[in-house]
């Protein structure tokens, strides 16, 4: 199958949208959730400090928290691949139930090739006899190249494989969330 246009500048390597959907419970309100979400700085900590040395933000530039609708803000990280500068944008900010990002995002593989990816963050948060449920979903919807081990997400049998390890880190980062916020909201 051929590469399909996105219409945005740079051809789609990808057969079809990767997704990745995880849910976690949190012992916090829904609202103190979303004020993390909201407050890019906090990223640092629970995507950032507390995910694994190889998978994680880095830096952070965004404005002041809170952050809404239409606010940009840009992050570099570690990646197993190599690492990553992106650079994303707020599509929705509904407190407490709701928080979306759109990344652009370019991949550079330690043998130094690139691919640019657009990401689609989402959180919904709903309230729970016990704190929240925290569901998050990541929609890959483009991919410039799939340089190397990303050749796997275009394999019906193995881009299970890769979807799985997506899940994984989806899961870490919810997790570490739920667990800051539970932190927060008790200091």
């Amino acid at each position: 199958m051929a590469a399909q246009g996105t219409g945005i500048g740079s051809p789609n390597a990808l057969k079809r949208p990767i997704e990745v959907a995880v849910e976690v419970q949190s012992a916090a309100p829904a609202e103190a959730v979303y004020d993390l979400l909201a407050n890019p700085a906090s990223h640092l900590i629970w995507a950032g400090e507390r995910q694994g040395s190889s998978s994680r933000l880095l830096t952070i530039d965004a404005p002041p928290a809170p952050i809404g609708v239409g606010d940009e803000f840009s992050t570099t990280g570690a990646d197993p691949m190599g690492g990553f500068a992106d650079r994303s944008v707020v599509t929705e900010a509904t407190r407490p139930s709701a928080f979306e990002f759109v990344t652009e995002a370019t991949l550079t593989t330690k043998k130094g090739a690139s691919s640019v990816w657009t990401n689609v963050h989402r959180y919904e948060l709903e309230p729970t006899a016990r704190g929240c449920r925290i569901a998050y979903t990541l929609r890959v919807t483009r991919i410039s190249d799939l340089p190397g081990l990303l050749r796997v997400f275009n394999w019906p049998v193995l881009s299970s494989i890769g979807e799985h390890a997506a899940a994984g880190l989806a899961r870490k980062g919810a997790v570490s969330l739920a667990g800051l916020a539970e932190e927060w909201a008790t200091a």
